[in-house]
């Protein structure tokens, strides 16, 4: 699997530079079936990044760019009333594809929002009391601007909850920059979009499979204490209002397994735990007292830097299978 991984990442980074880590893990939410949240200040790859992966998979596409008139049922479908039939028939709405691309998400009203949440968590879109099934595989990757709060409306808890991870991707090194510009702008006049000409070098069927392997990446029972371990220290933080859910160290622990895919190996490590904690429950804590909403980003961190002081690794029992 780490074949295939390494070729869809080589594919990715025809059109990104510089972000291969980043690259990874959302390749790692996907294969063990999460979402993405990438959040970043315009103009740093976010939506390129979405459309890149999208592009190397042949998989159904949909990208939906989130406004505040944008009405849930373009998002979910309508029955409509068709003239000819004399019936109602139903239009599949934009959550009905493989890979989708929710663009600058927080500019919908919570309304709309609202109508991501049941196809996220359950694979399903019901419309007037009938429920569609969505094909599989199914991965959701949206996008926001932090700094721009005109006209914007946060994301409640509840939909954050629904993101298995949220990343921000940050400004390329000066190289990195230079090596964009080179891609991008091609000297002879020719469009030098490199996104223009990506094929896809992987079929639904074989992220299917992918998927099913990453199950069987061994997690020994002291992992699952572990995170257990670090959910429970950010409940009982000073600073913490509302600390890791369940849904958050089920989070975790998928996540883990993926990475460790990814990176090849057979079982997950402590360390695996420790480098996708930000990423896994950053955005899903919510600080106490005069910081804003969920607190900043360096609130939060200190928290999980706290946290994992506090809690104890364990040593060597999780590499033993029984």
């Amino acid at each position: 699997m780490v074949r295939d991984i390494n070729r869809i990442i080589a594919n990715i980074e025809t059109v990104i530079i510089g972000k291969t880590e980043e690259i990874k893990l959302i390749l790692a939410a996907l294969l063990v079936g999460g979402h993405v949240l990438l959040e970043d200040v315009p103009g740093t790859g976010k939506t390129v990044l979405a459309k890149a992966l999208a592009k190397s998979f042949d998989c159904a596409f949909s990208r939906v760019q989130f406004t505040p008139d944008l009405l849930p049922s373009e998002l979910t479908g309508i029955n409509f009333y068709n003239l000819k039939d004399g019936a109602f028939t139903f239009r599949k709405g934009s959550l009905f594809a493989n890979i989708v691309l929710g663009d600058e998400i927080n500019r919908a009203t919570p309304r709309t929002q609202s109508g991501l949440l049941e196809s996220m968590e359950e694979r399903q879109i019901t419309v007037d009391g009938t429920t569609y099934p969505l094909p599989a595989p199914y991965f959701v990757i949206a996008t926001q601007n932090p700094i721009e709060t005109q006209g914007t409306f946060p994301l409640p808890e509840a939909q954050l909850d629904r993101f298995l991870l949220q990343l921000k991707l940050g400004y390329p090194t000066s190289e990195e920059s230079t090596d964009i510009l080179k891609r991008f702008i091609a000297p002879d006049g020719a469009s030098g979009n490199p996104l223009d000409t990506l094929q896809a070098v992987c079929s639904a069927g074989d992220l299917l499979d992918m998927q099913a392997a990453v199950k069987r990446v061994y997690v020994h029972e002291v992992i699952f204490k572990y995170i257990v371990d670090l959910a429970e220290a950010t409940r009982n933080h000073e600073l913490v209002s509302m600390g890791i859910s369940t849904r958050g160290i089920l989070a975790l622990a998928k996540m883990a397994q993926a990475w460790r895919a990814v990176n090849g190996g057979d079982f997950v490590t402590p360390q695996d735990i420790l480098e996708l904690m930000p990423y896994v429950f950053g955005h899903r804590l919510i600080l106490k007292g005069g910081m804003n909403r969920r607190g900043g980003s360096s609130s939060v961190q200190t928290v999980l830097d706290e946290v994992k002081a506090a809690v104890t690794a364990p040593v060597e029992e999780w590499k033993t299978k029984r």
